[in-house]
C-alpha cells in the first residue's frame, strides 16, 4: 500500500440532488425478484454448471417463489443454449414464471438468442452495453453517441424478431451496464433513446436495469444516482426500475436497500451472493432484512438447509459458516453471557406464544401481541426465530471454552432433558469450561453430560449405597440403610417425615459433623415405565450431589450419598 493514496485514487463524485426523498422513506413491501443464479452467478464459476445441474437449480429456484429467473447466455455457448431449449420443450417452466436471457448488442448474438426462445410464453430479452467513461474509452474507443447508437441498433434487432415469438409476451430489459460508473446525465440520455424506439406503456412496461457493476461509491451515491434517474426519467409509470448490485466494497445488500428506498421497483441477485470478483447480491439477505420487519418476501426459505445442499451440489460453491441468515454458525452463541440471554429468551418465547394461543384478548390488551394475537419475536441476539428457516433450537448454542452456565444449562436441558437447578448452574458451569478449555475445541452434548455424570452421578467413594428400606407409620417414616464406607459395611437407622429426612438424619448419627439438605429438585428423563428420575440434592448449602434411578427414592438417596462424596 502507499503511503498517500490520494496520489493514485479520487473518491467518485456525489450527485446533484438537493432535495433528496430516500432518507426519509421506509420500505412497505417487497419488490419484484429476478434471480441471476443461472446466468451471472454461474458465469462466476471455475467450473459452470451443466444442464442437469442448472435443471435442478432452476427447480430449486421456481420453488423458493421466484416468478422471473435468468436462465442464461443462449448466445455465448451450446450448453446455455440446450438448457434454455430443454426448458421450454419439457415445458419445465411455470405459467406464472417469466425466463429471462442476457444478449449484447450485437446482431448475431440477438438472432441466436431470439432462436433460443421460440416456443416460450413469456420471456424478458435483456439487452445490455457497457456505458461508463473508462468502458466508452478503453474498451469501446467509441464517442457517446456512439454507445448511445449501440443501444439503439439492438433495440431495433430485437423488435425486428419479436414477431417469430408466437404467442409469446416479450419484454425488454436494458441496462446500461457500467452505470454506477456512468454519467447519470448519460445514462438517462440512452434510456430515452431505448424507450424511444421500443415505445412502452403502462400495461407494456420495459425494465430499466441501472446495474451497481462495480461498486465505486458509499451506497448513499447509488442511492442519489437512482433517485436522480427516477426523478427525471421521462414516461417514468411504463418502466419498472431495476437494481443489479455487486459487492466490491461489501455493501452489496445496503445498495440495494437504500436504492429501493430511492423508488426502484425491482432487484436482481442470486442465492447466498454468488458472483463476479466479491459476487453479487444476496438476494436472500434483502428478503429476510424484510422479514425481520413484518414485510412479507414474497420468497419462501423456509427450507433454507435443503436450499444451501442444492446450491453447494450444483454449484461447487460453499456457503460461509457465519453467512448471514444461512451459514452453519448464525444461530450460535458460545458466549456465555449470550447463551444465558438466549435460553432466557427463549423460554419467554415459549410462555408468550402460550398466552396468545389461550388467552388472545389478555395478549392484547398487554401489548404481547397484534391483533391477530400473533407473539412479537423478541429474543436476545436473534433477529428471526430459527425456525421459519427450518433450523432448530438446538443449533441455537454450542460449548467451548468461551461458554458459561447458560450454554452448559441449555445443552444438557435440550438434548437431554436435563433441568439442572439455577445454583447447580452456577457450580457445574465454571468446572465444565475448565474441562472444555483442557480439550481446546467445542465439545458435543454427549460429552457434556458425560462430564456432568463424572462429576455428580459417579460418585461412589467413599460411600456407597447395597441396599435402602423404608417404612411409613403415624406420619414417620424409619429407614435402614446398608452402606459400605471406606471397605467398611454399615448399617445405618433413622427417621424423619419422609425417606430422605429419615436417611440424612441416619447419616448425621454417624457423622462427626451435621448434614442438612438445602435444595432438593427431580423430575423424570423420558418417558414410560422404564423411564429414569433423576435428583439433585445439596447438603449443608454447599455441595451438590445427583441420584439417578428408575426408583424417584432411590433417585434421591443416591444424590445424597453423592453430594456427601464431593464434600
Amino acid at each position: 500500500m502507499i503511503a498517500n493514496p490520494s496520489l493514485k485514487y479520487r473518491p467518485f463524485p456525489t450527485i446533484p440532488l438537493s432535495n433528496r426523498q430516500w432518507p426519509s422513506r421506509v420500505l412497505t413491501h417487497a419488490p419484484q425478484w429476478c434471480s441471476v443464479d443461472l446466468r451471472d452467478g454461474n458465469q462466476a464459476l471455475a467450473v459452470p454448471m451443466n444442464v442437469s445441474q442448472k435443471l435442478e437449480l432452476f427447480d430449486a429456484l421456481v420453488k423458493c417463489g421466484f416468478k422471473q429467473i435468468e436462465v442464461g447466455f443462449p448466445a455465448a455457448s451450446n450448453t446455455e443454449y440446450d438448457f434454455i431449449r430443454q426448458l421450454i420443450e419439457e415445458d419445465r417452466i411455470p405459467s406464472d414464471v417469466a425466463i429471462q436471457v442476457l444478449v449484447q448488442a450485437r446482431e448475431d448474438l440477438i438472432e441466436r438468442t431470439v432462436e433460443s426462445l421460440i416456443g416460450a410464453k413469456h420471456v424478458i430479452i435483456h439487452l445490455y452495453n457497457s456505458t461508463s467513461p473508462a468502458q466508452r474509452k478503453i474498451v469501446f474507443g467509441k464517442s457517446k453517441a456512439e454507445i448511445v447508437k449501440m443501444a439503439e441498433d439492438g433495440t431495433r434487432w430485437i423488435l425486428e424478431r419479436v414477431p417469430r415469438l408466437v404467442g409469446a409476451k416479450v419484454q425488454l430489459e436494458y441496462s446500461p451496464e457500467s452505470f454506477s460508473a456512468t454519467e447519470v446525465e448519460f445514462s438517462l440520455e440512452i434510456c430515452h433513446a431505448v424507450m424511444a424506439l421500443w415505445k412502452p406503456t403502462p400495461e407494456r412496461r420495459i425494465i430499466l436495469n441501472l446495474p451497481n457493476t462495480v461498486e465505486v461509491a458509499m451506497p448513499n451515491v447509488y442511492a442519489d444516482q437512482i433517485e436522480w434517474f427516477i426523478t427525471h426519467l421521462k414516461n417514468r409509470e411504463s418502466a419498472v426500475i431495476s437494481l443489479h448490485t455487486h459487492n466490491d466494497r461489501g455493501t452489496g445488500t445496503a445498495s440495494t436497500e437504500l436504492g429501493l428506498l430511492a423508488g426502484a421497483d425491482r432487484v436482481e441477485g442470486t442465492l447466498f451472493g454468488n458472483g463476479e470478483r466479491t459476487g453479487n447480491l444476496d438476494i436472500i439477505n434483502v428478503a429476510m432484512n424484510l422479514y425481520m420487519h413484518g414485510i412479507q418476501p414474497e420468497l419462501d426459505f423456509s427450507r433454507i438447509n435443503d436450499l444451501i445442499t442444492i446450491y453447494e451440489r450444483c454449484t461447487g460453491m460453499t456457503v460461509p459458516a457465519r453467512h448471514p441468515y444461512a451459514g452453519e454458525l448464525v444461530f450460535t452463541a458460545f458466549s456465555g453471557s449470550h447463551q444465558d440471554a438466549i435460553k432466557k429468551g427463549l423460554a419467554e418465547w415459549s410462555q408468550l406464544t402460550t398466552i396468545c394461543r389461550t388467552e388472545p384478548a389478555h395478549a392484547i390488551k398487554q401489548g404481547l401481541a397484534t391483533h391477530d394475537a400473533g407473539a412479537h419475536w423478541q429474543v436476545p441476539y436473534l433477529t428471526i426465530d430459527p425456525n421459519d428457516l427450518g433450523r432448530e433450537y438446538r443449533e441455537v448454542i454450542r460449548v467451548n471454552s468461551q461458554s458459561g452456565k447458560g450454554g452448559v444449562a441449555y445443552l444438557l436441558e435440550n438434548e437431554f432433558g436435563i433441568h439442572l437447578p439455577k445454583e447447580l448452574q452456577r457450580k457445574f458451569g465454571p468446572l465444565a469450561n475448565d474441562l472444555v478449555d483442557k480439550l481446546g475445541r467445542e465439545v458435543s452434548g454427549q460429552e457434556l453430560k458425560e462430564m456432568f455424570w463424572k462429576e455428580y452421578v459417579d460418585c461412589s467413594e467413599p460411600w456407597q449405597l447395597q441396599d435402602f428400606a423404608v417404612e411409613s407409620k403415624a406420619g414417620v417414616t424409619r429407614c435402614t440403610a446398608s452402606l459400605r464406607h471406606a471397605g467398611k459395611e454399615l448399617t445405618l437407622h433413622g427417621e424423619g417425615n419422609g425417606p430422605i429426612a429419615a436417611f440424612v438424619q441416619a447419616l448425621s448419627q454417624h457423622s462427626a459433623r451435621p448434614v442438612e439438605v438445602s435444595h432438593y429438585s427431580e423430575h423424570s428423563l423420558g418417558t414410560g415405565a422404564a423411564a429414569q428420575a433423576i435428583a439433585y440434592i445439596q447438603l449443608n448449602g454447599r455441595t451438590f450431589g445427583v441420584g439417578v434411578d428408575t426408583s424417584i427414592e432411590l433417585a434421591s438417596i443416591k444424590a445424597v450419598l453423592g453430594a456427601l462424596n464431593r464434600m
